[in-house]
């Protein structure tokens, strides 16, 4: 575990060490802890969580990923800043479960509730699921790991995303959220997986280029329309190129009926 979490460029802190370690020995049963959430993430306990950005809000409504855009000016709801509370089931001293709120209060008791942990080992911890865990428990600790207090991830799950051993879904998982972080690690890293062997990787790829900010995904989608050696990437950049209100991407289409 130690070596493939300094692969994945994740902290083997003691923090998360012994976080691990803690949660394991409930054996069977639920546990739960809280952890300081990052500037701009808020939620109304009840599985709604919002990430306030300049452009708008991504919202996460229970099981369902629903990332939209709104207009920050025009409405805003209800919304505690934290912490971030997880609930983690384990079975044979394995984690076959997470779920994730912002805000709120618990309403039962669990078999073990380790209060406030540091958002460092909390994060570190959550990542280290991503990269070992089932694949439905990987999927659903990335977003607590995004949202928790610090930097993101972002080595992290491009380190995941190319893991050619972890299951598609996670991979996919993981470059989604790349798609949605800000750092330049993570649109470095999409750039990398667009050449994925896996061709539904590298399709998901372009579709997380095509929801970075338009000065990053307009170019990069423009020279894999251009010049990426499969069709379908070629394809999927045409595609997400026409969704664009952009002018180089209205300039690309004159140049592509003109022949140039």
């Amino acid at each position: 575990m130690r070596l493939l979490a300094l692969v994945l460029g994740v902290s083997t802190s003691l923090g998360a060490q012994d976080l691990a370690a803690r949660v394991a020995a409930v054996g069977n049963g639920t546990v739960r802890l809280q952890f300081a959430a990052d500037s701009g993430v808020c939620g109304n306990g009840r599985g709604n969580i919002s990430i306030r950005r300049e452009d708008g809000r991504a919202t996460i409504s229970g099981d369902n990923i629903n990332v939209s855009r709104t207009r920050a000016a025009e409405w805003e709801d209800d919304c505690e800043t934290g912490p971030v509370r997880l609930a983690l089931d384990v079975t044979n001293r394995r984690v076959i479960a997470v779920r994730s709120y912002v805000g709120g209060r618990w309403r039962t008791e669990a078999n073990l509730d380790l209060g406030d942990v540091s958002a460092t080992a909390a994060r570190d911890y959550l990542m280290q699921l991503v990269a070992s865990a089932e694949a439905r428990v990987a999927k659903d600790a990335i977003f607590p790991a995004l949202i928790a207090e610090g930097p993101s991830p972002d080595a992290a799950l491009v380190a995941v995303a190319k893991d050619e051993h972890r299951p598609r879904d996670v991979r996919s998982s993981a470059t989604f959220w790349l798609s949605q972080s800000a750092g330049d690690r993570a649109a470095a890293g999409l750039q990398e997986l667009v050449g994925d062997p896996d061709r539904e990787i590298r399709e998901q790829a372009v579709f997380a280029l095509s929801q970075r900010p338009d000065d990053e995904s307009v170019p990069a989608l423009i020279r894999l329309a251009r010049t990426h050696q499969d069709p379908a990437v070629r394809r999927r950049a045409v595609f997400w190129l026409g969704q664009k209100r952009d002018p180089r991407a209205l300039q690309y289409f004159e140049d592509l009926l003109l022949g140039k």
